[in-house]
């Protein structure tokens, strides 16, 4: 394992390759593992870091409030680089789109996958979904919750976990699984700057990758930052869930290397 410490917390990471720098954000249901097919192919023109976030995976905790965008400027601070294009599953993407606000002159690309966003209120017919699937389940079962996220997001409603790649659940399960574990979800840990009401400021080029058999209210989400960010580009993925990164490696490594050529092409 590769680690480096900032402002007191042990990151572990992995990077490979020379060019533009992309930095790959995991979804808070697993951690850097998730990226395994982008973090290879795209290190092929470009120099490609993946890092679990504070409390995930092979990251320390630390102590204290924190805010994850805070975290991505200081390693990017702590690894030399001064611009990079960021790739957000999920919270992952809400970090991306935190960092895009804060320093826009440092970021050149976001995109986005399935992507959460700071500050946002889940519309009441989600609330209510996870209201009833996790009447009855005890909080503390990593075991049980694991299951209900994937399902409920990973597989997505009316479909059944044998839809996925071979290899895929099993995968997802053993991350969420250490993210329950560690109870890497505790909102105590975590500022969020409110990047909701502010999102017609991000002039950042931005994708916008949605799954359509994502949950109802995570869909509805990527189509209003879709349509809110100014620079941005949507792309549809049918028959496809939370993490497309993982489902749909080959398709979603073709868009992306797409959306980062231009920057390849500048540094030429």
């Amino acid at each position: 394992m590769t680690t480096i410490t900032v402002g007191g917390v042990e990151f572990g990471y992995d990077e490979a390759g020379e060019g533009p720098v992309v930095v790959l954000l995991h979804a808070a249901i697993g951690d850097r593992r998730m990226w395994d097919a982008q973090f290879t192919a795209l290190a092929k023109d470009h120099r490609v870091i993946r890092y679990d976030r504070r409390g995930f995976g092979e990251s320390a905790g630390g102590s204290g409030a924190f805010a994850h965008h805070e975290d991505l400027l200081a390693l990017l601070d702590a690894w030399g680089i001064e611009r990079a294009a960021l790739v957000g599953s999920s919270m992952g993407g809400a970090c991306a789109l935190d960092a895009a606000l804060a320093v826009p002159e440092r970021i050149t690309r976001v995109a986005l996958l399935g992507s959460g966003l700071s500050g946002h209120e889940w519309p009441p017919h989600m609330q209510a979904d996870i209201t009833e699937l996790t009447r009855g389940i005890d909080p503390a079962d990593a075991v049980a919750m694991t299951e209900l996220n994937l399902r409920y997001m990973v597989v997505g409603p009316g479909r059944t976990p044998d839809v996925l790649p071979p290899g895929m659940w099993e995968l997802a399960t053993r991350m969420c699984e250490l993210v329950y574990t560690r109870d890497s979800l505790s909102p105590q840990w975590t500022q969020f700057p409110e990047t909701r009401h502010r999102l017609g400021e991000i002039t950042t080029p931005a994708l916008v990758v949605i799954g359509l058999s994502d949950a109802p209210g995570l869909i509805e989400l990527s189509a209003h930052l879709a349509e809110s960010l100014p620079n941005s580009k949507r792309v549809d993925l049918p028959d496809t869930g939370h993490l497309p990164q993982m489902e749909r490696p080959d398709e979603v490594t073709a868009l992306l290397r797409d959306f980062l050529a231009h920057d390849a092409e500048v540094t030429r």
